[in-house]
């Protein structure tokens, strides 16, 4: 059963700078004109047999401008941050630096009190191998960009640490190819 997994990178809802651990803030402007001024070009994406969305605002709203009707799956929320949601990286580091050099430094550790790197990997992961698509057949998620760099670490049986060497930058699209399993990375012009 061999199938095509689009992931699409929700629009930005915020600078980078700004940008907040289990971020649930909407569409900023500026998102929501790249969205706008990107939907032609995506229009295609729309031709998946299935559609989906993690369940975040931002996610939500670009599948919904993208003309996609995606369902929401609550398995591509983005990583549970416990007590460090809603802060930036910025933040933290300055209030608990220990802290998040042991989660920066090992994938197992969730010093926050949420998910640990692993675990978030290994839930993208699970939710990837159960897509229920026909052989040939076609599915689209949009999602946060750290969901789409876990499903990344999962399909390619890369290291855990590598998460860190991944950019998603909003509205790429990224396709996988395979089964579950037995991943492979697809690179288009």
């Amino acid at each position: 059963m061999t199938v095509r997994l689009t992931l699409v990178a929700a629009g930005r809802s915020s600078s980078l700078l700004e940008a907040r651990f289990d971020d649930d803030r909407p569409l900023d402007a500026m998102g929501w004109h790249e969205v706008e001024r990107s939907a032609p070009a995506l229009s295609p994406l729309a031709a998946a047999e299935l559609r989906y969305c993690s369940p975040s605002a931002r996610s939500r709203e670009t599948g919904e401008l993208l003309g996609l009707t995606p369902l929401v799956q609550p398995a591509l929320r983005d990583c549970d941050m416990g007590r460090w949601r809603g802060r930036t990286l910025r933040e933290v580091a300055a209030a608990e630096p220990q802290a998040v050099d042991a989660w920066l430094a090992d994938p197992r550790a969730a010093p926050h009190g949420g998910e640990s790197l692993l675990a978030f990997i290994i839930r993208v992961g699970n939710w990837l191998d159960t897509r229920p698509v026909g052989d040939g057949g076609s599915a689209l998620a949009v999602a946060e960009p750290g969901v789409i760099r876990a499903a990344l670490i999962y399909a390619l049986k890369v290291p855990p640490h590598a998460y860190w060497r991944l950019d998603v930058l909003p509205l790429s699209v990224t396709a996988l190819h395979g089964h579950p399993g037995s991943w492979t990375l697809v690179l288009s012009s």
